[in-house]
């Protein structure tokens, strides 16, 4: 398993090189973040999970300050935020926004965003900013939700996946060529 994913990932050797990233290399060279082992790929699965729902382009930067905590694979915690993506990030708002209506008790159903008016832009600017402020309960308590169970479940499915793998490696071995 380590074999395959660090065809895939970039080396420690790469941050070295990089002139911008000098400043940082005595915390981004920490091996820890660059060893990859069943225990720091599923940390790193999780973090990328929990830090993929984080709005715009911070989720990198929030995948990298949870692996350098975390002490985690810092490549694989940055590939695996890329799950939301322009294809998949509505569908993943709208099922945080479901949860967070199911876990904050909001039985108002969705509202459907004010219809932009170039005539009025004054009042439908008003307007957006009294449909966010009303989405924006539920959804932030839904993304909080959201990530937390899908970086549990990340980690478990990466746990699991690597010792099924160990397992199927290991009687392959053992029957022989």
């Amino acid at each position: 398993m380590r074999r395959f994913l660090q065809k895939y990932l970039p080396e420690r050797e790469v941050i070295h090189r990089n002139l911008y990233l000098r400043p940082f290399q005595a915390s981004l060279l920490h091996p820890r973040l660059w060893h990859l082992n069943r225990h720091s790929a599923a940390g790193a699965v999780a973090v990328g999970l929990f830090c993929g729902l984080i709005p715009g382009p911070l989720q990198m930067i929030g995948a990298a300050i949870g692996a350098l905590i975390l002490r985690v694979n810092l490549p694989l915690a940055l590939l695996v935020t890329l799950y939301s993506n322009p294809l998949t990030i509505i569908p993943l708002y709208l099922l945080a926004y479901q949860l967070g209506r199911l876990l904050t008790g909001d039985s108002t159903g969705f509202i459907v965003p004010p219809e932009f008016r170039i005539t009025a832009i004054t009042g439908w600017a008003e307007e957006v900013w009294l449909w966010m402020f009303a989405v924006g309960k539920p959804l932030a308590a839904g993304l909080v939700a959201l990530a937390i169970i899908l970086a549990v479940l990340g980690y478990l499915a990466t746990q699991v996946a690597w010792r099924l793998y160990l397992a199927n490696a290991r009687r392959r071995r053992r029957s022989g060529p």
